[in-house]
């Protein structure tokens, strides 16, 4: 409806002062709801806009019961100020340019697969599918909007009294601060980014189902103007799987069985030929086949703007190590699961058990030849590692021989495959001395200690030759298939922060930590990557991937300085 950041052609839904302004903006204490502060000569006003949760939503179950409402109220704090309300709904990406039908307490907008209620207190003049207004407010003046959505079918004309619109806004904004004070508790180094990690990171949570999107956007670019564009709002198994774990440290990951049994629903039986699909829509719809729109120029004439991503169909291995990792860190969120699911948890680590051998297209989705990436393998290790220690939970004692002998065989290989003396590294992929950061993970899933001379080696020479000159981490610089060239990826180089971490080399970590982490914007999200040329934030955004390295990199931190006696000095309860 709204992605006028694509393209002029598609939505958008300003609220601005119509002299010249300056805005400030920040989230109202620990929630999601976001206040901008507009300053004009005469006066200054208010904007704080809130996606409603249920109707008394308090500590558990945030967003049960949401009726897909955003709020926005406005508010004269000083002086008087002169607004411009302008509401341009587009369904379709902007191909379609909707009917604005004036009803009793606001505006139905009709056309396209969707249906909005627009509750209004104003008057707009509708004229050619856009409604706009022009209004003063006083000091004590305040205002309400509410943008209710349905699916299409009959029209539900739902309107919002003002005092509905403050009471819903009221309560939204006492059920996040219930749910944070209820959850988070993570006292260390960075305290405000990570809780802001942590409730960005449910935020990012469809509750209904239970998935976790790897973003909310698609097809902002990973370098301006070029054309690795994507679209991320779907369920990748690798992101919602860490997902949890980073909540089990800036949050608590309630909803780790509901994530587990929708997995479980979406992906089938795992038995015989069928692979664990990387990713899933958050209906738990399989088919995200990628198409182009045409019509829409994208972010700084990024084209194409894609909807669906061409990964859906991929052999990525390393998901069955990544979800029965989440699955090892959270064995309490497992006991109420159904048999079924249990089941699907156990056949994904045979799954990995018996592929491991193949080639795949890796985590870093290449789109060229698949090859026998040194990730895959170890995440492969990973799902039968964890497997072994979930047997009692999982009810599959019998199995632990099998997978056993298979850890060894996987230990093995990698040992013998994974390095490279060439590079004095481990490297991507079997036979290759590409660097890749992924290989990190050898010393943060506990494959191999981080303080072994071969990992101490390769985190050396990941700092020393995978990095700008700002010391941000590139993900690879190998050929991978994709026209174009991308940023350094903000996951990545808390990844190596992690790793100096666990290999006790803290104030390395802290320095690596602080170059990432002062990339955030003034609200604390991050994206997914840094413009190699510059400060600016790329990708899609806010980014759940590199959040959860800001998380892990922090708890590792402060674990390993806990353990060393030292102090958290410097950076705790700060952002840098």
């Amino acid at each position: 409806m709204f992605g006028r950041i694509l393209g002029e052609d598609a939505g958008f839904w300003s609220i601005r002062p119509a002299a010249p302004y300056a805005s400030t903006r920040q989230y109202l204490g620990p929630t999601m709801v976001l206040e901008t502060v507009h300053t004009a000569v005469d006066g200054t006003v208010t904007v704080t806009d809130a996606l409603v949760l249920g109707d008394g939503n308090r500590g558990h179950e945030l967003g049960a019961g949401a009726p897909g409402t955003l709020l926005r109220q406005v508010a004269c704090i000083q002086g008087e100020v002169e607004l411009e309300v302008t509401f341009a709904p587009r369904p379709e990406y902007g191909l379609v340019r909707p009917l604005l039908e004036e009803s009793a307490g606001g505006i139905v907008v009709l056309g396209g697969p969707d249906l909005l209620a627009f509750s209004t207190p104003v008057t707009f003049e509708l004229d050619n599918g856009q409604a706009r207004a022009k209004l003063v407010l006083r000091t004590g003046d305040v205002l309400g909007f509410a943008l209710h959505h349905q699916s299409a079918g009959p029209v539900s004309q739902v309107f919002w009294s003002q005092e509905e619109i403050g009471r819903r806004m009221e309560d939204t904004l006492e059920g996040w601060g219930s749910w944070s004070q209820l959850h988070q508790s993570y006292d260390g180094p960075w305290q405000d980014l990570v809780a802001s990690s942590g409730r960005i990171l449910q935020a990012l949570t469809f509750y209904p189902t239970g998935a976790i999107v790897a973003a909310p956007t698609t097809s902002l670019p990973e370098v301006a103007g070029g054309t690795r564009n994507w679209d991320y709002r779907y369920t990748w198994i690798r992101d919602a799987s860490m997902t949890l774990q980073a909540l089990w440290v800036a949050a608590c990951p309630d909803e780790a069985g509901k994530f587990f049994q929708f997995l479980a629903t979406a992906a089938g039986r795992l038995n015989g030929g069928d692979e664990l699909q990387i990713m899933y829509g958050i209906g738990g719809e399989r088919d995200l086949s990628e198409r182009e729109l045409a019509h829409l120029p994208g972010w700084r004439s990024s084209a194409p703007v894609r909807v669906g991503n061409g990964a859906w169909d991929q052999r990525q291995l390393d998901v069955y190590g990544e979800l029965l990792d989440a699955a090892a860190t959270l064995p309490e969120y497992l006991n109420d699961l159904d048999p079924g699911t249990r089941r699907f948890l156990a056949d994904a680590a045979d799954a990995a058990a018996s592929r491991w051998q193949s080639t795949d297209q890796g985590i870093g989705e290449v789109r060229g030849t698949p090859r026998h990436y040194l990730h895959s393998k170890l995440m492969c290790w990973v799902a039968v590692d964890r497997a072994i220690s979930l047997a009692g939970v999982l009810n599959t004692e019998d199995r632990v021989p099998h997978w056993t002998q298979t850890r060894a065989q996987l230990a093995d290989s990698i040992r013998k495959n994974g390095w490279n003396e060439t590079a004095g590294a481990y490297t991507q992929a079997y036979g290759s001395a590409d660097l890749d950061a992924s290989v990190l993970m050898l010393a943060i899933v506990g494959f191999v200690p981080a303080d072994d001379p071969r990992m101490l080696a390769t985190i050396d020479a990941i700092e020393d030759r995978l990095t700008d000159s700002r010391g941000l981490v590139y993900r690879y610089q190998a050929d991978d298939g994709l026209a174009g060239e991308e940023g350094t990826f903000l996951l990545c180089t808390f990844w190596l922060a992690h790793a100096l971490a666990l290999a006790g080399q803290t104030r390395r970590a802290r320095a690596v930590f602080e170059r990432a982490a002062g990339f955030a914007t003034d609200l604390g999200l991050l994206s997914e990557e840094v413009a190699p040329d510059s400060s600016e934030l790329l990708g899609n955004f806010p980014q759940a991937f590199s959040h959860i390295g800001l998380v892990n990199a922090a708890w590792a931190i402060r674990t390993a300085e806990d353990e060393d006696g030292l102090p958290a000095a410097g950076g705790g309860g700060e952002t840098p």
